[in-house]
């Protein structure tokens, strides 16, 4: 794993020999991103006061301190549930394409979330953020400090446009198909990134060892087994490299399309 300052980019290469690269987001994206969620937060804060004080469950005095009370409560939970909950994203970080990840590019743990999240009160010392802001403007891979202590980056959430499965060879039949629940949860829980790695681990099969290759593919198939529920009938009699390319067809292709294979 490496970083790279001029191109703000994070490469991670697998112990199989292929590097996957992130584009890591800056502080002023990532300052924007933070502003949406405060909208957020303040707004919700807001709401939650309002609502004591109709019900009479606080004296007016006491509304000040309520309030800030209720700000910082919805501040952490806010940031520690979104990210958790959307797999790295907040709203804002999601409207802004943003997403945490594990610096190594291993699955994000909540205790990372946590971590990150109760630190952004060192990060927005003395104001405005401004520690965080200026140690993710000079750290290499952009991040603050709450980053660095649970070993996160933020990256840029690339478009993935449809890639060209011609250069995939596609299943005859592909059991997933009889199942559209399946299917749709693949696509819910199946990120960019997620489908781009399989992608490319498809494409440049060719060019991994035979152990190396498989070791690959069963990782691929066991983290898309731990997203999503998958019946041990439609995984039986296929080897972890078939059931990823079954799974690569249904996340790219609509229903009912077929390809140059299915065809035949």
């Amino acid at each position: 794993m490496n970083a790279d300052p001029r191109r703000r980019e994070l490469v991670i290469r697998t112990p199989e020999g292929i590097a996957f690269s992130f584009d890591l987001a800056g502080p002023v994206v990532r300052g924007a991103a933070f502003v949406l969620d405060l909208f957020i937060v303040s707004a919700v804060s807001q709401i939650i006061g309002a609502i004591f004080m109709m019900l009479g469950l606080v004296a007016h005095d006491l509304f000040g301190a309520l309030s800030t009370l209720s700000f910082f409560a919805v501040y952490f939970g806010y940031g520690i549930l979104t990210e958790w909950k959307l797999r790295g994203q907040t709203i804002g970080k999601r409207l802004l394409k943003l997403r945490v990840m594990d610096a190594g590019g291993l699955r994000l743990q909540f205790n990372q979330v946590v971590l990150r999240n109760l630190l952004r009160v060192v990060d927005s010392l003395p104001v405005f953020y401004l520690v965080g802001g200026v140690c993710s403007f000079l750290h290499p891979r952009a991040q603050r400090l709450g980053d660095i202590a649970a070993g996160t980056v933020v990256v840029r959430v690339p478009r993935i446009r449809e890639p060209d499965l011609g250069q995939i060879e596609t299943p005859k039949y592909n059991s997933l198909r009889d199942h559209p629940h399946l299917i749709a949860r693949l696509r819910q829980r199946i990120g960019a990134q997620e489908a781009a790695i399989a992608v490319q681990a498809l494409l440049r099969r060719g060019e991994m060892e035979p152990d190396s290759r498989a070791q690959l593919f069963d990782d691929i198939a066991a983290h898309v087994r731990g997203e999503v529920k998958i019946p041990d009938e439609l995984f039986d009699g296929l080897s972890s490299e078939q059931f990823v390319r079954n799974v690569v067809d249904v996340l790219f292709r609509a229903p009912g399309a077929a390809g140059p294979a299915s065809a035949a």
